[in-house]
């Protein structure tokens, strides 16, 4: 099967389950700027000096997978979705990131007011990344507030992520990028 299957050139694209929307839909616009923020998550892994960062964004991206299937289901098709096993955002994501933030303030790093990204590659990323999610997250509010995604964990997952990256990104400065 080929990548181009060409569905796609009048305008539309597929959701999970064969659902077909126009692609400036709001669920493509929430999906495709998690997508992105994925992307840029990579980029912050593979630039990453500190085993303890880089290791965490791995699992951040992967759960993100789960965040965008979730998204990238219509509200009737959640019941099928959850049947078939996929992963729902909870809590205890959630709680996860809760952890990392706790133990990262308690570190000794520093910061003052705004954050001027750039000090280093991986902390530059590390705020593009934070930018993004910032996005991702008004578009899943947009969807929320339409009543067009149920779960409202998906979006304070969102944000606690946003929070994370934005102290991930201090502590590398703080640390000069070394681990």
């Amino acid at each position: 099967m080929s990548i181009a299957t060409k569905t796609g050139d009048d305008g539309s694209t597929g959701l999970i389950y064969g659902r077909r929307v126009p692609k400036n839909h709001p669920r493509v616009e929430a999906c495709g700027t998690l997508d992105e923020l994925n992307s840029a998550l990579g980029l912050a892994r593979a630039t990453a000096a500190e085993k303890f960062v880089g290791e965490n964004l791995f699992w951040i991206q992967k759960s993100l997978v789960d965040v965008m299937g979730e998204v990238g289901v219509l509200p009737e098709d959640l019941p099928r979705y959850a049947k078939d096993g996929y992963k729902l955002v909870t809590p205890e994501l959630t709680a996860r990131l809760d952890a990392l933030v706790n133990e990262i303030e308690a570190q000794n790093i520093s910061f003052k007011g705004w954050a001027t990204p750039g000090a280093t590659h991986h902390a530059a990323a590390l705020d593009l990344a934070r930018s993004i999610c910032r996005r991702a997250e008004r578009r899943v509010f947009d969807l929320q507030a339409a009543g067009e995604l149920p779960n409202a964990e998906i979006l304070i997952f969102l944000n606690r992520l946003s929070d994370l990256l934005w102290l991930f990104a201090r502590r590398v400065e703080t640390n000069g990028g070394l681990a």
